[in-house]
């Protein structure tokens, strides 16, 4: 077949692109980051996810079967906000439908919400509800934080780990998270290519954490053990800005912190995903934390 995935030289659309391409698939890739390195040598044809032009995504999208889409921000960053995320998803899912694409996989996230206040788990909403509404045969996945080799949130709790005496956690730290291993979700992206049926699937991993527990297991794996400090939330989240400013990144939003302590990332069932995070802790004890990963370095400044 010849598939799309919009992202396939960052991170998860990485992964996916990988297995596609070895299943013998024809892989194109929509990217917002034309000059990043591209691993796959040239195997990939890279088309520019211009959202002001329509008419060239749907060009792009010529011959499609199928499309996987990654695409999504993390936080805003001037006019890269995400209520503009879910108006491009929504010109993405058009020219989908003008290419004459057959089937969607989309990338969410667990418990998103069309209610709530948080402007990330809305935005995830909306851009569900276009992905149903465009009557192409889909796949949703939802995932939670992601764990893997370039990771960037559990990487830098390592780190923190690492480097500080203490750890400021905000509350008691009793809410909780389900990491999900980046392979383990690829793997579904890529099964779910091949499927027919249209369905909604919460993409977790088997183990979940109270935040405070995940925070040790990180120091026990690591050989690290500081002080856990149990603070308001509002003086943790300033800082961790305040950490950010001194290393000219973004470590930790608002929204991020919000939607963690209402535990938005868990699922209520079964894990599809089977990589316990512990044990992959334990595999990459001697690596992770070692570096810090920056997001805007990644997603701005790496060009």
């Amino acid at each position: 077949m010849k598939i799309a995935v919009t992202g396939a030289f960052s991170y998860s659309g990485k992964y996916i692109a990988k297995r596609l391409l070895e299943r013998g698939n024809r892989v194109i890739t929509l990217t917002g980051h034309p000059r990043r390195p591209d691993p796959f040598d040239g195997r990939i044809q890279a088309f520019p996810l211009d959202f002001e032009d329509e008419g060239a995504l749907a060009r792009a999208l010529d011959g499609v079967q199928v499309l996987v889409n990654t695409y999504w921000i993390r936080f805003d960053r001037g006019s890269n906000t995400q209520a503009r995320a879910v108006k491009n998803t929504r010109l993405l899912v058009k020219a989908a439908q003008r290419a004459d694409v057959k089937r969607l996989i989309h990338i969410s996230i667990t418990n998103p919400s069309s209610q709530t206040r948080l402007e990330y788990f809305r935005g995830k909403a909306a851009n569900e509800e276009a992905i149903v509404e465009s009557g192409i045969p889909y796949a949703i996945l939802r995932p939670t934080i992601l764990f893997g080799t370039e990771d960037i949130l559990i990487n830098n709790m390592a780190f923190l780990v690492r480097r500080f005496p203490f750890f400021l956690l905000p509350g008691d730290g009793t809410y909780r998270v389900q990491p999900v291993f980046v392979d383990d979700v690829a793997d579904l992206a890529t099964d779910a290519v091949y499927g027919r049926a249209s369905y909604v699937m919460d993409a977790v991993g088997p183990e979940v954490f109270a935040f405070r527990h995940l925070v040790g297991l990180i120091g026990e794996t690591v050989g690290r053990t500081p002080r856990v400090l149990s603070v308001p939330p509002w003086l943790a989240l300033r800082s961790a800005q305040l950490l950010g400013s001194l290393m000219a990144d973004v470590l930790l939003t608002p929204q991020e912190l919000e939607g963690l302590m209402a535990n938005l990332l868990i699922s209520e069932h079964p894990p599809r995903c089977q990589t316990k995070l512990s044990d992959w802790l334990r595999d990459h004890r001697a690596t992770i934390g070692i570096r810090y990963a920056s997001e805007l370095e990644r997603h701005y400044r790496s060009e």
